[in-house]
């Protein structure tokens, strides 16, 4: 979510509160991630 203005992030995560196939997505905000996921995976490197 880079580079993206408040309003067009608050539009989005209510597009995607309201999409309800699986979508997997990478993100580095911890906020936006609790707020959409159902589920979330953590992978780190060894």
């Amino acid at each position: 979510m880079n580079y993206i203005d408040v309003i067009s992030r608050m539009q989005l995560e209510q597009l995607l509160l309201q999409f309800h196939p699986t979508i997997l997505f990478v993100e580095h905000d911890k906020a936006f991630c609790e707020k959409i996921a159902t589920k979330i995976v953590k992978l780190s490197a060894l």
